[in-house]
């Protein structure tokens, strides 16, 4: 899957490559940006989960999931429901997305993640002239000098960068980059299988400093609870919510609120 979703963002690449050599590369966001990491840090330090709630619409493993809410109206219920911040699907072709929807849900106020297949610097640059606050990276899809670059470029431009990782070989390689939001990903997107086991035993090696956010399989507040008491300092959440009749309400559930 990882090559098929490389493949997908070639255009978008070359896109930004020539608007760079024209010089008509969008303008970096100067409004002010939310804090992911201090966002989950307030919620841990009054006691409540930090969950990052998504919007998503469809995805490779699960086909379409919802369409019938608009990226404003859900996150509008997250946002009343408590989620600490919130994860945008920007991605196109598979999971349906558009960086309009950072746009669309930046009134909020909340932290919002730019979830898509970042593989060159420019896209990094791209997030920067959105209100996201944070951009995900995904270690196997990027070479140690591509990994250096995108995060020197969110560093620049006032992004945090979130590093996911599937296995103790893209955690090492994460842990060698210095990144300090580090996201393990329950689902390996080469064969879309789902372990929280793998996600608990990878957290193990948590350094003080770090924050650590656990993704994917995530469906009750049991599972938020294991992943608390494993180490993990957030979750992110996305299918479960969006398959609920009533998303505010399922984001509650997970909670543990009323």
């Amino acid at each position: 899957m990882l090559e098929r979703f490389r493949a997908a963002k070639q255009a978008e690449i070359a896109a930004l490559h020539a608007a760079e050599a024209a010089g008509t590369l969008a303008p970096l966001w100067t409004a002010a940006r939310p804090s992911l990491a201090e966002a989950i840090a307030t919620a841990r330090a009054t006691g409540r989960s930090a969950i990052i709630a998504e919007y998503k619409r469809a995805s490779p493993s699960q086909g379409c999931i919802r369409t019938d809410l608009t990226a404003r109206e859900v996150c509008s219920q997250y946002a009343g429901a408590g989620a600490c911040a919130l994860s945008i699907l920007t991605e196109e072709r598979f999971f349906q997305g558009s960086l309009a929807f950072l746009h669309d849900a930046a009134p909020l106020g909340l932290p919002m993640l730019r979830k898509d297949f970042i593989l060159d610097p420019l896209q990094v640059r791209a997030t920067a002239a959105t209100p996201a606050s944070a951009v995900l990276l995904v270690t196997r899809m990027l070479s140690d000098a591509a990994l250096a670059a995108c995060l020197e470029i969110a560093q620049e431009t006032g992004l945090e960068a979130v590093v996911e990782v599937f296995d103790h070989a893209d955690l090492h390689r994460t842990l060698a980059a210095q990144a300090r939001i580090i996201q393990v990903n329950a689902r390996d997107l080469d064969t879309l299988a789902v372990d929280l086991g793998r996600s608990r035993a990878l957290v193990r090696e948590k350094s003080p400093g770090q924050i650590w956010i656990a993704a994917s399989g995530i469906t009750c507040r049991e599972d938020v609870l294991r992943l608390e008491d494993a180490g993990f300092d957030a979750a992110l959440v996305g299918t479960s919510l969006m398959r609920a009749p009533d998303p505010g309400a399922a984001l509650r559930q997970l909670l543990g609120e009323p």
